[in-house]
């Protein structure tokens, strides 16, 4: 593939080149021959090439017109590539199961993770991606301040892989990266109450720094408090943003059970 055009670097956009990478997301990801899966940024096709070894079909979403061309060109004769000229923002996920595989641009992760991890997710079943490694700690913060994370960490499973070299990429970032494992975990409430449980999470994490006992008491009553304190192992004198996605998937669904709907937060 030719190199003569680089990145725009104010995008993030920098190619993934490194083929031990690109085989550990893809062997990770656990593609297989059933599956649909996305590559956001495809830029010149890098990861594609080898997602289509792998995969049913590959969706390649690129934003850079030019870019769009040369992936034209380069999987003319593809029929289970295709080619999406668009901002990923603006991209309506498949209505039917789908992974990813994809070194992300970095300017747009936190919108990125979003449509994937709670607009998608009804069918997003996970999947690799490569992605700045400052972003990639935050998801695993002992004290979580974003209701997101906490959404994301509920549905699924998430880990860090490993940090990745700058010459893995061309031109090579000047921030470091990661790779970052997603798989999704099995439901244990309907899905369509995501709304209600990350309103959940917000309003109780509005006050961060308040005690998990404090913030618990505005929608549950004292003894159903102490109660969830026992069942679930929560340390109520600890602060608010110190509960696990676990912890906070059963405090919801207690509040479902024993809570009135009118007291629920809106």
């Amino acid at each position: 593939m030719t190199r003569n055009k680089l990145p725009v670097r104010f995008t993030g956009q920098h190619f993934t080149i490194d083929n031990v990478l690109i085989i550990d997301a893809i062997k990770n990801a656990n593609i297989n021959k059933q599956d649909t899966v996305l590559d956001i940024g495809a830029g010149k096709g890098f990861l594609t090439v080898h997602l289509l070894r792998s995969a049913n079909k590959v969706v390649a979403i690129e934003n850079d017109t030019a870019l769009v061309g040369h992936l034209r060109k380069l999987f003319l004769k593809d029929r289970n590539v295709q080619i999406v000229c668009c901002d990923f923002r603006k991209f309506v996920v498949p209505k039917f199961p789908f992974k990813v595989v994809s070194n992300i641009p970095y300017g747009i992760t936190s919108e990125v993770f979003r449509i994937l991890m709670f607009e998608g997710l009804e069918k997003f079943l996970g999947g690799s991606i490569v992605l700045q490694f400052e972003a990639a700690k935050k998801l695993f913060l002992a004290n979580i301040h974003n209701p997101y994370t906490v959404f994301y960490h509920t549905f699924y499973e998430l880990k860090l892989l490993y940090s990745i070299s700058p010459d893995s990429f061309m031109p090579p970032p000047t921030v470091k990266s990661a790779l970052l494992s997603i798989k999704r975990n099995q439901l244990t409430f309907d899905i369509n109450l995501k709304s209600k449980y990350l309103v959940f999470i917000t309003c109780l994490i509005q006050k961060p720094d308040v005690s998990v006992r404090t913030a618990l008491k505005s929608i549950f009553r004292k003894s159903q408090i102490r109660l969830m304190s026992k069942k679930y192992g929560v340390k109520l004198d600890d602060q608010i943003v110190s509960l696990t996605a676990g912890q906070w998937k059963n405090c919801f669904l207690e509040m479902l059970k024993i809570v009135p709907e009118k007291f629920h937060p809106s």
